[in-house]
């Protein structure tokens, strides 16, 4: 059933956001609910995992393979279960990672050893693919990726036809994590657009009581690094120069916001786990290791 896209989307219900939801000004029609529904067609999507060898804290990380499946494998099948995108394409960035894709059945394209990020791979790739509406930019190290995210993100481009690009967050309930730089925070406004994504603790609490952890709905909510981009923004934002905060914060996405274009925040209600650190690979190895006993 078709649902008032004026909120932030979650798999199963709504996040109210950061207050009641807004009344449609009869001006604004072009917005209404209505108007969306009339306006809604599937996009053609596909998945791209931007993949390279090299990275710093766990070395030649994709290819590691204690699970009887090298890492980048579990991604790649994890994100095959989305069900709105059409496939999955690895841009890889080494003829090392092409022939581990290839061995698995996977499909694979070579992106040039020389993109500055991830964005600028996928970005190569959707050059390639004129028919594609949006290409959706999933991480390689994260194996257990749900394809509901998956399918959400895709899904708030289509309900919202002026986002170009969409994102996902969860809410975050523990002092740690709000204070952590590395984890980044988002929030956003009625109608599910980011407004601020930022490494501080935003929104920022002036009166501080550990109740505001606890809040429904949320009042903090943790950047979930899965983007959806509509295909011709994409190739516009390899062209953009930094953004002055992009910069300060070291955040990409904040170039969109910069340029004055929207990004949708749908809601999910656990983050997903990226492989960065040794422990983190023996923590994954772990579970995989649980779900086949049981």
């Amino acid at each position: 059933m078709l649902q008032d896209a004026a909120s932030p989307i979650t798999g199963s219900r709504f996040a109210s956001g950061y207050g009641k939801r807004p009344r449609y000004r009869e001006a604004d029609a072009s917005r209404s609910p209505s108007y969306t529904r009339r306006m809604n067609r599937p996009l053609r999507s596909t998945i791209v995992i931007p993949a390279r060898l090299a990275s710093t804290r766990l070395p030649r990380k994709l290819l590691l393979a204690e699970t009887e499946k090298p890492l980048l494998q579990h991604t790649y099948e994890s994100a095959a279960r989305a069900t709105r995108p059409s496939g999955v394409l690895v841009a890889a960035d080494c003829e090392e990672i092409a022939a581990v894709v290839r061995s698995f059945g996977g499909r694979v394209e070579l992106t040039s050893p020389d993109c500055a990020s991830g964005t600028d791979r996928v970005a190569e790739i959707a050059r390639k693919l004129p028919d594609v509406d949006v290409l959706v930019n999933v991480q390689g190290d994260e194996p257990e990726i749900s394809a509901a995210a998956i399918d959400l993100a895709v899904e708030l481009l289509e309900r919202d036809p002026a986002a170009v690009m969409s994102t996902l967050a969860t809410p975050i309930r523990s002092k740690e994590k709000l204070h952590d730089p590395a984890c980044v925070k988002v929030i956003f406004d009625q109608r599910g657009r980011a407004i601020y994504f930022s490494r501080a603790a935003i929104p920022f609490a002036r009166t501080w009581d550990d109740a505001l952890l606890a809040a429904q709905p949320p009042h903090f909510y943790q950047h979930i690094g899965l983007y959806a981009y509509r295909r011709q923004f994409l190739l516009e934002l390899a062209t953009l120069p930094r953004a002055a905060i992009e910069q300060v914060e070291n955040l990409e996405q904040l170039r969109v916001l910069d340029a004055g274009r929207s990004i949708l925040v749908g809601v999910i209600d656990e983050p997903t786990i990226g492989i960065d650190t040794p422990d983190d690979y023996r923590a994954f190895v772990e579970r995989w290791q649980g779900r086949r006993i049981h």
